[in-house]
């Protein structure tokens, strides 16, 4: 576990470092486009400044995108008294807990750490879990808390904001022309192509680096659950009811997506594809198989 949390804070800083990276290249990119290279010294340094700011704020940013509300005990008593007690048996402080009203049964942790995490459940997964599936849907939220998943999904998140936001821009650039004032004539074609290109291809690799980082969290998640609860049949119970039961939420939103304990989109073959989730039937088989070692 202890090389889990080890490899995630490694993580952090190699995802960082990519985005990077890839966002260096797509200022190179429109520089080249427009023959201004200052357009790419302009885009390092937004980008910068943005991905500071997203360490502080994305947390706030994924729950106000989900519709999230905070509450406590008097509000609902049944989810908080649960994620108190899981945080008291695995040694963490008290997260902020939120309720999504949303009839589609799911749960999602976000925070930069365990001293500012943040966990939510929908009202649908609340009424269709016992007591000990919803202890072990909190406990695998609890699990990503502790084992700092949450910085690295909330900093990918960020991320993959920044980069769908430089490819609108410079998608907005081609349209109402650059700060120069060149006509559409004087510009060349290939500065276009590359514009285009670029604006498509890179929320693609952005979204196919969220994917590689989510789905074995998952599965590390589960089997923590498990270990903190000693009940692998709620874990079980509860993954079953979740196919079950599982249906997308009324506010969609490809980059919290991986935050979530299902995936909350709608269901279709390049869903599928690009999901951030593996399937649950392989999430409940590896538990299944893991029975003996708890």
């Amino acid at each position: 576990m202890y090389k889990q949390i080890a490899a995630n804070k490694r993580n952090t800083v190699f995802i960082i470092i990519g985005f990077i990276i890839l966002i260096a290249l797509i200022g190179c990119a429109f520089a080249y486009a427009f023959d201004d290279w200052y357009i790419s010294v302009y885009v390092l340094v937004i980008a910068s400044i943005y991905a500071i700011v997203q360490y502080f704020l994305s947390s706030s940013l994924a729950v106000a995108m989900t519709g999230a509300k905070e509450v406590d005990k008097k509000t609902a008593p049944r989810l908080y008294r649960t994620v108190e007690n899981l945080s008291i048996t695995a040694g963490l402080p008290m997260p902020k807990v939120y309720v999504i009203d949303d009839p589609a049964p799911n749960a999602f942790a976000t925070g930069r750490d365990p001293e500012h995490a943040v966990v939510a459940a929908t009202t649908g997964l609340i009424d269709i879990m016992d007591d000990n599936e919803l202890t072990a849907v909190m406990a695998h939220e609890m699990s990503h808390v502790k084992n700092y998943d949450i910085r690295v999904s909330m900093i990918v998140f960020g991320l993959v904001c920044l980069i769908g936001f430089i490819s609108d821009l410079g998608i907005r650039m081609l349209w109402y022309g650059d700060r120069r004032g060149k006509s559409d004539e004087d510009r060349s074609p290939i500065g276009f192509i590359i514009i285009i290109i670029t604006s498509i291809l890179a929320p693609i690799a952005a979204s196919l680096a969220q994917l590689a980082v989510s789905r074995e969290r998952e599965y590390l998640a589960d089997i923590s659950a498990v270990k903190l609860t000693r009940y692998p049949e709620g874990m079980i119970s509860a993954l079953k009811k979740l196919d079950e039961h599982g249906q997308p939420m009324k506010r969609q939103n490809s980059a919290t997506a991986s935050m979530y304990i299902n995936n909350p989109m709608k269901k279709g073959t390049l869903t599928k594809l690009f999901s951030t989730h593996p399937p649950i039937e392989d999430r409940i088989e590896r538990l299944e198989n893991a029975k003996t070692t708890f």
